[in-house]
């Protein structure tokens, strides 16, 4: 008869640390590294920037930048000049026009930090539009590209799926007639 008494409290104290411990939030839980795993699972996937290329066609110039995931947001602006991100050199592009693509989040890099990118850091390129690409930045999430031309683009930007890329047509002249 002893026991039962000393039982009843045990299980009572067992059934009260459970209660208790079932309210704490997981982020105030003192486990290490438990915060950044549940911040992890909570961020979508950055998507991993693989490659550039172009292509001439009879009314446009393409440009498309592949992605390994989903094709995170992609601003392109004007600007005067190309810089490179992490340093704010000057690109060594031949132009009067520049474009600047931001793909945003996104990385050219895997987890260990090595270089996922296969396509071109700085090339000249001789299409009717498009003179000239850089990758001008792998930098906190935001992989950056610089166009080059000699007159002032006029273009189309989209998205095109599996496999995903951006897409940044220019156009010009028909030169298929």
């Amino acid at each position: 008869m002893e026991n039962r008494p000393r039982r009843a409290v045990v299980a009572a104290g067992i059934l009260l640390t459970t209660a208790v411990c079932a309210t704490i939030p997981a982020s105030a839980a003192p486990q290490r590294g438990a915060d950044q795993v549940t911040a992890f699972r909570q961020t979508p996937a950055t998507a991993l920037v693989v490659n550039a290329r172009w292509g001439g066609h009879c009314t446009y110039d393409r440009l498309v930048i592949d992605v390994r995931g989903t094709v995170p947001p992609v601003t392109v602006k004007r600007v005067k000049e190309l810089r490179y991100d992490a340093t704010g050199k000057k690109v060594p592009l031949a132009g009067k026009y520049f474009l600047e693509i931001k793909l945003s989040p996104a990385a050219a890099h895997n987890q260990s930090g090595q270089s996922v990118y296969q396509g071109p850091r700085l090339t000249k390129i001789n299409l009717p539009k498009l003179k000239g690409l850089a990758l001008t930045g792998d930098f906190e999430g935001v992989v950056s590209f610089g166009a080059a031309f000699s007159t002032k683009p006029v273009y189309n930007t989209f998205k095109l799926h599996s496999p995903e890329r951006f897409v940044i047509d220019t156009k010009h002249a028909n030169l298929c007639r």
